[in-house]
């Protein structure tokens, strides 16, 4: 695979069903507002996403991958357009991730590697409030079984989800109880 096909691209478009004004991406954006004043449906050409309601990354999360959205606000039951996306690189290689009962890395400690469908049957933890993610990317969910609002987690520690979250919104109360891996599978 070249370097061109890993790198992800994405069309936005100010109107539904791909009319209107449009931009191309091909990296993080901050803030969509500074190249289109709405953004109402896209197209995700190569590569993952992580889009955003809010400026910096902040707000509800949404994951794309390859394909057509072009009603994305009806998919997604979001009130507002996209206000700025992040490109997830394709990662090769192992994954490990450290989840914590507390914050600061405090408590119960489980050490994972693969997709766990259900915290609170494999771990019987019923929250977790920090993480350390040494290798690859991840997609945590509210719900078991992937499902409900999500948040990517890329290497790095996170030492306080709450705190964290707090500038989310409605994501501030969040649990987050299964964890998937960004493979392969998704590009």
């Amino acid at each position: 695979m070249t370097d061109m096909n890993m790198m992800g691209k994405m069309t936005f478009y100010e109107e539904r069903n791909f009319m209107g004004r449009s931009y191309e991406c091909m990296n993080d954006m901050s803030d969509i507002s500074s190249y289109m004043s709405r953004c109402h449906s896209c197209r995700v050409e190569r590569g993952c996403f992580m889009v955003y309601d809010r400026t910096n990354y902040m707000g509800n999360q949404h994951f794309m991958r390859r394909g057509e959205y072009a009603d994305y606000m009806s998919m997604f039951n979001w009130s507002d357009s996209i206000r700025s996306c992040r490109m997830i690189p394709m990662h090769r290689g192992s994954y490990r991730m450290r989840i914590y009962e507390r914050e600061n890395f405090g408590g119960q400690m489980h050490e994972m590697m693969d997709d766990c469908d259900n915290i609170m049957d494999r771990y019987r933890m019923n929250n977790f409030m920090s993480c350390n993610v040494m290798d690859g990317h991840w997609l945590m969910y509210e719900q078991p079984n992937y499902r409900g609002r999500m948040m990517y987690m890329r290497p790095g520690e996170y030492r306080n989800f709450q705190q964290m979250m707090g500038g989310m919104g409605s994501m501030g109360n969040m649990r987050f109880m299964s964890i998937r891996r960004i493979n392969d599978s998704f590009y």
